[in-house]
Order: structure tokens, then sequence, then C-alpha cells
């Protein structure tokens, strides 16, 4: 069997898991939503007070892209639960005797959260839209190309962590203690061109921020510009260095 006929077994094997068991994306969807209508709106009157960084009549396209950082943060990233799951079960180890190759185990785990993210973007931009988001066709389509790097390298090394840790007690304070900064350095809520010079600098040193900029200026229409440059760049190279370490630790820990 090939790498992709491979892959494509495990992503339909884990697609069934999640449709038969949709509560965690659901849940998942249900914080974003809760900023998405008790923040939004203050935002809107935030940027009609003229302020640096929010440009006023953007609120929406503003906010939206990080809420979507929000979601890969605690949707991929913490992917790696089901694989310890998997191993306190015994499943995983019955799939280790199988022919299957070892990349194949992870690639088609990656594929189910990737596509799953996609699909919570798709409603939460349906959402947005209720309440007031407009957005040209081609910046939506971008954003999603964004989604999906974000998809693939957090869950790529969600999986391997999840190999290496073995147990949920641990797993989610390491991941809790790493997102949240990430988080908040990104500047979902509120422009890091608000932050004091040492916070902005600390905030420039996080993948994040360039990647939801690069979101945001894309819906607000520029497609080409550095912004948007820097942050598919930061995205993609993010996304291969966290799958190939991903890919790495999986690789390790299943042998």
């Amino acid at each position: 069997m090939s790498l992709i006929s491979e892959s494509s077994l495990i992503f339909v094997r884990q697609m069934r898991l999640s449709l038969r068991s949709p509560a965690w994306p659901i849940i998942g969807l249900f914080q974003p939503a809760l900023y998405l209508a008790f923040l939004g709106p203050l935002l809107v009157s935030v940027a009609g007070a003229g302020v640096d960084g929010l440009p006023a009549g953007a609120a929406w396209r503003f906010f939206v892209p990080g809420l979507l950082i929000q979601l890969g943060l605690f949707g991929p990233l913490f992917a790696g639960l089901s694989i310890i799951a998997d191993l306190r079960s015994g499943v995983f180890e019955r799939m280790r005797v199988t022919p299957v190759s070892r990349f194949a185990l992870l690639a088609g785990r990656v594929m189910r959260d990737t596509v799953v993210l996609l699909v919570q973007t798709v409603v939460l931009l349906a959402v947005a839209y209720v309440f007031g988001l407009r957005a040209p066709l081609v910046g939506l389509l971008l954003m999603f190309l964004f989604v999906a790097a974000i998809a693939v390298g957090l869950s790529a090394l969600s999986h391997g962590l999840g190999l290496l840790v073995r147990n949920e007690e641990s797993f989610t304070p390491l991941l809790n203690v790493a997102a949240i900064p990430l988080l908040l350095l990104s500047g979902i809520l509120l422009p890091m061109t608000l932050a004091p010079a040492w916070l902005d600098v600390i905030s420039r040193l996080t993948p994040f921020r360039y990647i939801v900029d690069g979101m945001r200026t894309a819906l607000y229409g520029d497609y080409t510009g550095s912004v948007v440059v820097t942050g598919a760049a930061v995205a993609v190279v993010t996304a291969v260095v966290c799958l190939v370490l991903g890919a790495r630790l999986f690789s390790r820990r299943h042998a």
C-alpha cells in the first residue's frame, strides 16, 4: 500500500471516531463563540473611537483571525490527548503491528485534525457573518490556508508530545503553559501596537503575532503586501518545523 492509501485509511478511521463523538469539536467552538458574541460588539465601539492598530469599520476583520488562532491553539495543539487514550486502551499497540507505516499513522490523524479545524472555521465565520463580518473572498480563502498550516503543524507536534508524555495529567498543564502566553502575545484581543515597548518586543519573538497579522491584513484586502507574505512564510516555517519535530517524536516513541 502507498503512503497516501495508508494515511487515508487512518484518516477515515479517525473521522468516524470524531463523527461518533462530536462533543469535543463542538465544545472547542464554544469559547470563541462567546468571545464573538460578548466581546466583538465592544471592539466595534473601540474601533469607532480611532484606536491605533484597530481600523475603524474593520473590527470584525481584526477580531475573527484572532479567534481562529485561539481555535488552533486549543484544538489541534491538544489533539495528542486522543493518542494518549489510544495508548491506554491498547488500540495504538494493536495498530503498531500492522503493515501501516509509522508516518501514515501520524499523517492520518493530522489530516483529521486539519479537517475538523477547517469545519470549525466555516462555522465560526458563518456566525461572524451574522454579527457583521464582511471580507473579500480572496482574503477568506487565504485565511483558510493559514488555518490549515496551523492545524498541520500543531497537530503533528501534539501527537508526538502525546507519545512522549503518555498521560493526561502532565500533558494538559504542559500545553497550557505554552499555549496561553502564545495566545496573549499574538494580540488576538487588542492590537499589540497598544503594548509597552518591552511587551511588543516579546510579542515579536512569537510566530503567531506574524500569522494573525497576516490573516488580518488579508481580510483587509491586501494580499501581496509584506505583512501577508511574512505571515505566510512564518506559518509555513512553523508548520514544517512542528511537523518534522512531531514526526521524529512519533517515530522514536513508536519504535
